[in-house]
């Protein structure tokens, strides 16, 4: 069309509805489907990061809602690279976190391939997003897009999938204007339920916070460390509600990083009424509801999903920080009871803190989490992976920032560990961003290194290495299994790191080991930092231990 002022294509429209959401990244890998949105990002505010697989991306994409409250944008082509983002669906959709799925296709009015590389990506997306289709107008594309948003961004948060076909979005259309942004309010509780759960407090002689997943999503945070505070209430955490109440005051019992007979335990079977606030069952359960156990309310933005293990006596439904305002306003100073529990907390914090200093080689995981945060200063970043590890880390590791130590959870997934650490990065660039992760679920996503040293981020990542797949060895042998299957061999991690062009690091001794995460942060850049870890406290601590407090209990 020389000489001719080009026509908005649909594509265009695409990215002129996401510049209007306030997108300024999106992370993938496109295919020939996408080269007309490829094309449109070129000349738009939008940068485009490209990564070395899928998944990476859409883990990136994930962790951005998590952290941000607004869906991170992820892109791939059909067929094999879409399907390549459906790990990072469902991590996000249980995981409940904001994130808009875009994918490529083949012309929908045309078939000159026939059906090569095609798979229904739409119908594959459905139950691992809370809304998945396809764009068939180019000019219903600000109206689709502001809806995506809208829905990703609604309780309970989620991924949204888009497929935007190759002729859909070439197709030269007619100037249509974004659909506005408009805010998303969320109802107060009841005042009936607000009544209901304060009689309820009133008369618990021993009552009991938990904080959940939903408590640490940015639109939280508010309200929830007042009520703690005003209260008096000790509070435990599940392992994806840490950190929303500074886990330093003096009102924190510990996290339930099992679902029973941990220490934590002590507190909540002690416990007559437990106020539940912001769990999400989709977590692996922090207690085991029976009937002889105590009563639960249940405070959250959506009402309880009634599982085997919790089914809760009451509910708080609403905007949660707000709501535990009016709710505490209900209760302070009127519970002499509320600090019934907290003789139990020196107890059950000492149990968990002990041998973190221990100098046995190679080290425990106790001392590994213990050095970590001495290195990590209180709104530093650490972004687990999944492995035994992770475990310890909820246990062990005190947060007194909300979303300063990503785990998950909920889908529980190898591979998300480094790539949810480089969009910390990417995010808080002025803060220490340290990933941990076991040797095998490092080497899913271990591509992403040349990704890290290509966006210049400073960021640690550390290695544990055990040369297995230490969480399921570790149940194999719990479960009086042979030791079979679970081991494997290893790259020279230094030599790794320096074929990326990063900093490698192998730790010798323990006293070596904060130390050089320490020089690490300071020299700046991607340093990879590995470190042999003795499992052998899993069965010590975990099993041994646990059985024989629980039968002293008994």
């Amino acid at each position: 069309m020389s000489g001719q002022e080009r026509k908005a294509k649909g594509s265009d429209l695409f990215v002129a509805a996401l510049e209007n959401e306030g997108v300024d990244r999106i992370f993938g890998v496109p295919g020939e489907e996408n080269l007309d949105l490829v094309e449109s990002l070129r000349t738009s505010k939008i940068e485009l990061i490209l990564t070395r697989h899928e998944q990476a991306a859409a883990f990136m994409a994930a962790t951005h809602g998590r952290l941000t409250g607004k869906p991170g944008v992820c892109l791939s082509t059909l067929g094999p690279g879409a399907l390549n983002l459906s790990t990072g669906a469902a991590y996000a959709h249980l995981g409940a976190m904001p994130m808009i799925l875009i994918t490529g296709q083949k012309p929908i009015m045309s078939s000159r391939q026939a059906r090569f590389q095609i798979v229904d990506v739409v119908a594959t997306m459905k139950p691992l997003t809370k809304l998945s289709r396809q764009i068939i107008s180019a000019s219903s594309i600000p109206t689709v897009v502001r809806d995506a948003f809208r829905v990703a961004m609604e309780e309970r948060p989620g991924p949204v999938h888009l497929e935007l076909p190759e002729d859909i979005a070439g197709d030269e259309v007619s100037d249509v204007p974004v659909i506005p942004v408009h805010p998303i309010e969320i109802p107060v509780a009841h005042r009936t339920a607000l009544d209901r759960a304060a009689e309820m407090i009133l008369a618990a002689k021993h009552p009991l916070v938990m904080m959940g997943a939903a408590t640490s999503r940015p639109r939280s945070t508010h309200g929830i460390a007042s009520f703690v505070r005003r209260t008096g209430i000790p509070f435990f955490t599940t392992q994806m509600g840490k950190g929303t109440v500074p886990g330093g005051t003096n009102l924190y019992m510990g996290t339930a990083a099992l679902s029973e007979r941990d220490y934590v335990h002590d507190a909540i079977d002690a416990a007559d009424l437990i106020v539940a606030i912001g769990h999400d069952p989709i977590e692996k359960p922090p207690f085991i509801m029976g009937p002889s156990g105590p009563k639960v309310i249940h405070v959250s933005y959506t009402s309880a999903s009634v599982e085997q293990v919790y089914f809760p006596d009451a509910e708080v439904v609403g905007d949660v920080g707000p709501s535990l305002e009016l709710l505490a306003d209900r209760l302070e100073g009127k519970l002499p009871q509320a600090a019934a529990l907290l003789p139990l907390r020196e107890e059950i914090l000492g149990h968990i803190a002990d041998r973190a200093t221990e100098a046995r080689w190679p080290p425990t995981p106790q001392r590994i989490v213990h050095d970590i945060r001495k290195v990590i200063p209180e709104n530093g970043i650490v972004a687990l992976d999944n492995g035994m590890y992770k475990i310890w880390f909820a246990r062990n590791y005190r947060t007194r920032v909300a979303n300063t130590l990503l785990l998950d959870n909920a889908l529980a997934t190898m591979g998300a560990g480094l790539p949810s650490a480089m969009m910390a990065a990417m995010l808080y660039p002025d803060r220490r961003v340290l990933a941990v992760a076991g040797d095998g679920g490092f080497m899913m996503n271990s591509q992403e290194m040349e990704t890290a040293i290509r966006l210049k981020l400073n960021l640690v990542v550390l290695v544990l290495e055990d040369n297995a797949y230490g969480m399921i060895r570790w149940k194999q042998a719990v479960d009086r299994f042979a030791d079979y299957g679970m081991t494997f061999g290893n790259p020279d991690f230094v030599l790794y790191a320096k074929a990326y062009g990063a900093k490698g690091h192998r730790i010798e001794n323990i006293d070596s080991f904060g130390p050089t995460l320490d020089a690490a942060f300071k020299q700046g850049g991607v340093h990879l930092v590995v470190i042999p870890i003795d499992y052998s406290e899993n069965v010590r601590v975990l099993v041994d231990e646990l059985r024989a407090h629980e039968k002293a209990k008994a």
